[in-house]
């Protein structure tokens, strides 16, 4: 699977819930607007994760706006099958329900940030729990809420993959037991609802699954876990200011729009907050611009085999004795001998 580098992020997918059940709530965009990773290109592009304290400072705006007990049940009634991308098709699409609830505990990172939560599997006897586990630094209420919340996602994937309502043996949740809960009872489809608890569960019979499931392809769950290996190794993920800086640096250079003013305006900051920005990350406008040509024609180098003129045109150098001098700096060595090194068999 993908390294830690998706660490400290959520899915964009989470995050697009997450606002969407911010804005039911009636929670001012203004309030969290600001944050990284809520900007559109960022929000509605599977490709780019969200910091995990982005998606969980409107967690909190939620649950001062409404109590926990009822965020939760809103967010699982939004998520409707599909809407969190390839993690719903691994838990809907193994042969068993089990099966599928594997693959999501080990895919767990495509929706969530593997850092700090994790889904652990237990079969015992006539009954398999599956326990959330979440060690992210949270206010209480939104603790509560995101625990209740995954417990409830999984009732309702589970539901959806078996084509019937499934009822949980029991739930358990790590949160004080508030005045009423009626609203959980409904989300999981039982009162047997047990409060106060060192880690929040749900526990199903066995028998339910272990069952097969309906209609799943034969062969498609293998098929999503290299997808999900694929997705999770190209993710880019937004761990601070200067990942998202890159990203628009990186799309002005496809454009072949390098400037200060062209990249600000992306960032919509002035050109001097985001030199100032880049002094603040021990970096510079120079220093960025050199490290974006230099992954592109390293590429274009192990890729093509455009000459070395055609390669300074598309990076923004003057000619080919200038690209010869970037990769001798950088590399040490000839852009022949690099493309030489990088073509060779491993």
């Amino acid at each position: 699977m993908a390294g830690s580098t998706n660490n400290g992020t959520t899915s964009s997918s989470v995050a697009r819930l997450i606002v969407d059940g911010a804005t039911e709530l009636g929670i001012s965009r203004a309030k969290y607007a600001h944050l990284l990773g809520i900007a559109p290109e960022h929000l509605h592009d599977d490709l780019y994760r969200t910091p995990s304290a982005t998606a969980i400072h409107i967690w909190e705006l939620m649950v001062v706006k409404a109590p926990w007990t009822e965020v939760s049940p809103l967010l699982v009634g939004r998520s409707q099958l599909g809407s969190l991308g390839l993690w719903d098709y691994l838990l809907t699409s193994g042969p068993t329900l089990l099966d599928g609830v594997r693959d999501s505990s080990t895919y767990l990172a495509a929706i969530a940030d593997n850092g700090t939560e994790a889904i652990e599997i237990v079969e015992d006897g006539e009954h398999i729990t599956i326990s959330h586990v979440n060690l992210a630094d949270l206010t209480y209420d939104a603790a509560s809420a995101i625990r209740s919340f995954a417990l409830g996602l999984y009732h309702r994937r589970l539901s959806e993959a078996a084509r019937r309502p499934l009822v949980p043996v029991r739930v358990a949740l790590a949160a004080k037991a508030p005045r009423r809960h009626g609203s959980l009872a409904e989300m999981y489809g039982t009162r047997a609802i047990d409060f106060e608890v060192p880690v929040s569960s749900i526990t199903f019979l066995a028998s339910d699954l272990r069952a097969a499931t309906p209609y799943a392809p034969p062969g498609l769950s293998a098929v999503l876990r290299r997808h999900a290996e694929q997705t999770l190794a190209t993710a880019i993920p937004l761990h601070n200011w200067l990942d998202a800086f890159q990203v628009a640096l990186r799309a002005a250079h496809g454009e072949d729009n390098v400037t200060l003013s062209s990249v600000a305006q992306r960032l919509a900051i002035s050109t001097r907050t985001l030199q100032r920005r880049l002094d603040e990350h021990g970096t510079t406008w120079s220093e960025q611009v050199e490290t974006v040509r230099r992954e592109q024609i390293t590429q274009l180098l192990r890729t093509t085999d455009l000459s070395m003129e055609s390669i300074a045109a598309r990076t923004g150098y003057g000619n080919a004795r200038a690209l010869r001098r970037a990769v001798q700096r950088w590399y040490g060595d000839t852009p022949a001998a690099l493309r030489q090194a990088l073509s060779a068999p491993v």
